[in-house]
């Protein structure tokens, strides 16, 4: 079967299969030899050579040098599947310029879209999405980080941490509470660029998969009002309507990373004998394998439908994208633990093929909202139609 035969699926045109194809010959020339010694140096090579090659456009309106009128799904679905199945940090580096981006795209002043996302899109400027602090990840009420109103300004006090691409950003999108209502609805969204004074890196975080993370610190960190996102107040919301576009191409991201470990694995198993046979001959291996190719299939057309249905119905998606993050996510989890496990020994050797992806994966199943909460989110959407 083609590597691509998914997207004969009726969600997609002939576009994204065209896109799919084109980036997928890309990555298997660019990424083959990529140095992820310095992750910081790789991931701002990967957002130059992203955007040099036209890939970024997809992350941008094309009012703004995008590729399409809106950001397109169904577009982003298909990049990030294909880069996560090559390699977990391009599609990392493909994914923060749409969400690090994405508040700007839907909320931002015609002055500051045109300042920020041709730069995007052409991989002259990297992006990042600054939302959760020490005290305050799934709980965003919990925010403390402050937005004083001082006349021409906004004066931003307080961390934000697990920050994506933090320390490498060319600016941030960050969210901080100016105080119009009490919890979600006192909100309000900025941009602020990473040389603004006042704005520190307090911390580089390191994780179990090295990407370019931070906490970030603000004193007294001036912004013009100009860079205030939409309407003061409305930044959750905005959060919101960030996360709801995006939160598909997760699923879709961890796609790419079960259908590479179902590769792998696939491949070991026809190559490795055992007891006089070879380890696919075995009832227990394809047994498993049924249970991989079951579950990548059944999040693929949850993550499919999502982003289908937001770009050709045009309707809200919050449960459709929960439901493909969701399942997507802890699919995959289960997928690549099924792939190391039938590589045995080699497959907790550091560098290999199904360890980085163990390691890659289980990210995913936290940020951008954590299984806990997308069961929430589903099981109230649930019951707001049961009214």
């Amino acid at each position: 079967m083609s590597r691509l035969a998914h997207l004969a699926l009726p969600f997609f045109d002939d576009a994204h299969r065209a896109l799919a194809g084109e980036l997928d010959a890309w990555a298997g020339q660019q990424l083959q030899h990529l140095d992820h010694a310095d992750t910081d140096a790789a991931c701002r090579e990967l957002v130059r050579a992203l955007g040099a090659s036209g890939f970024l456009r997809h992350c941008v309106p094309a009012a703004c040098g995008g590729a399409s009128v809106a950001i397109d799904s169904r577009a982003l679905v298909v990049c990030r599947e294909t880069l996560a199945r090559h390699d977990g940090l391009a599609d990392f580096a493909f994914a923060m310029q749409g969400l690090g981006s994405g508040p700007v795209s839907l909320a931002g002043s015609p002055a500051l879209q045109a300042a920020w996302l041709p730069k995007v899109a052409r991989g002259e400027a990297i992006a990042a999405f600054a939302l959760s602090e020490p005290g305050a990840g799934s709980d965003v009420a919990a925010m403390s980080c402050t937005a004083r109103d001082e006349g021409s300004h906004y004066v931003l006090d307080g961390e934000k941490t697990w920050i994506s691409n933090g320390g490498i950003a060319d600016f941030y999108c960050v969210f901080a509470r100016t105080g119009e209502a009490p919890g979600t609805r006192g909100i309000s969204a900025f941009v602020v660029p990473a040389d603004s004074a006042g704005l520190d890196i307090a911390e580089r975080i390191e994780l179990i998969a090295p990407h370019p993370l931070a906490r970030l610190h603000f004193a007294a960190c001036r912004v013009p009002k100009a860079n205030l996102l939409g309407a003061p107040g409305e930044g959750f919301k905005l959060a919101m309507r960030t996360l709801d576009i995006f939160r598909a191409s997760v699923a879709a991201a961890a796609l790419g990373f079960a259908r590479r470990a179902l590769d792998e694995a696939l491949a070991h198993a026809r190559a490795r004998p055992m007891f006089g046979q070879m380890l696919a001959d075995f009832q227990l291996s394809q047994a498993a394998f049924g249970d991989m190719a079951a579950a990548i299939d059944a999040a693929a057309l949850l993550t499919y439908r999502a982003a289908w249905q937001r770009d050709v119905q045009g309707t809200r998606t919050t449960r459709e994208a929960a439901m493909a993050k969701m399942v997507a996510t802890e699919n995959a989890q289960q997928v690549i633990d099924r792939a190391l496990q039938m590589h045995g020994g080699l497959g907790v050797r550091r560098g290999s093929a199904v360890e980085s992806l163990y390691r890659e994966i289980r990210a995913l199943r936290i940020y951008e909202g954590a299984t806990e909460v997308q069961r929430l989110i589903i099981g109230r959407e649930v019951l707001a139609e049961g009214r």
